[in-house]
């Protein structure tokens, strides 16, 4: 990718999260031409590889703009932001309700997108939050185990193999730290209030070892080195774009499959809103305009026209979980059920 200049390693990372930022940095990258001082500078929980093309796509047209892209977890995004007051121009997270406290608060600004993108009513809220991609969570399993789980495709079928096969799981499912990941803890929350089922499976899962992680991509990357068998609630756009794709399949459970709303928006501390402006638009564009079809996933995804799909909707709704007690009681029950 020839605008692609520079990504810093492991040793950049933790120098620069203990001088430059007091938040934790994962990852960056800067695109465009070189600079000590870049243009337009985005905080997002997305993986470097994950969001380039969109970065390349926008770079097509204004080649004389630097871009810095710094990744962090979706807890530490909201630290940066809300608590830090770290200047960034945009900030682009899976952790939807994460998203809409901060707009809530007072974090973010008004936009206005161009008038020639359409978004539906589901796309945006309140002028200041806005998707640009549509991601199932889905199970992702390893193609050498797929033979042996038959016809598992739904949460109550996944309970059933679980129980019968208990020696052949242990410790080789893997799912979110709910505790550590935002994101985690989004589904977690949606597929209690949707599915009768999701306690039952916690709790069987706690009782086979079932290991935690932080990330889609640590999940999906021990799938695929057999480390385990199966990944439960993952990004299936993350598994999509691994270039070893082709040695997972990727299940979309048929009793719901919850799909998060990837979004973006404009923080006060901006030092750049027109610009910030300009990047938002071209994103929306990509995602709804008329050459590239209506709230597309970015990886290119599979088909989200099923009666089963539960797509969590961007607003005020989404802070029930994150109320303190709520949010306390919640991890309570999932630690009672997952650390057996």
């Amino acid at each position: 990718m020839r605008y692609f200049i520079l990504a810093i390693g492991m040793m950049w990372t933790l120098i620069g999260a203990q001088v430059l930022h007091g938040f934790e940095i994962e990852a960056r990258a800067t695109f465009g031409p070189p600079t000590n001082d870049p243009n337009l500078r985005i905080l997002s929980t997305a993986d470097i590889s994950y969001f380039e093309p969109m970065i390349a796509s926008f770079l097509e047209n204004n080649p004389d703009i630097s871009i810095d892209y710094t990744v962090a977890s979706s807890s530490q995004v909201m630290q940066a932001i809300a608590a830090e007051q770290a200047q960034f121009d945009l900030v682009i997270s899976s952790a939807m309700d994460l998203q809409i406290k901060l707009a809530n608060d007072g974090h973010a600004l008004r936009h206005a997108p161009l008038r020639t993108v359409e978004l539906p009513a589901w796309a945006h809220w309140n002028s200041m939050v806005f998707a640009f991609s549509q991601e199932p969570a889905a199970m992702v399993v390893s193609k050498a185990f797929l033979d042996q789980m038959g016809g598992t495709h739904t949460r109550q079928s996944l309970i059933g193999l679980i129980r019968k096969n208990p020696d052949k799981f242990r410790g080789r499912i893997g799912t979110y730290d709910i505790r550590r990941s935002g994101l985690g803890y989004l589904f977690a929350t949606q597929d209690a209030r949707g599915s009768e089922t999701y306690w039952r499976l916690m709790e069987v899962m706690g009782q086979s070892d079932v290991q935690l992680y932080c990330c889609s991509s640590d999940m999906i990357g021990d799938v695929l080195s057999g480390k385990l068998d199966m990944a439960y609630n993952v990004l299936g756009s993350y598994a999509q774009r691994h270039p070893h794709a082709d040695q997972v399949a990727i299940i979309l459970p048929q009793d719901m499959t919850t799909v998060m709303l990837r979004s973006v928006l404009i923080p006060k501390t901006t030092q750049q809103p027109a610009l910030a402006g300009l990047f938002l638009d071209h994103m929306l564009q990509r995602a709804f305009g008329t050459q590239t079809g209506a709230g597309r996933n970015l990886a290119g995804g599979p088909s989200l026209e099923s009666s089963a799909i539960n797509r969590i909707g961007l607003g005020p709704g989404l802070l029930v979980f994150l109320d303190r007690y709520k949010k306390q009681r919640f991890l309570s029950e999932w630690e009672s059920a997952i650390l057996q």
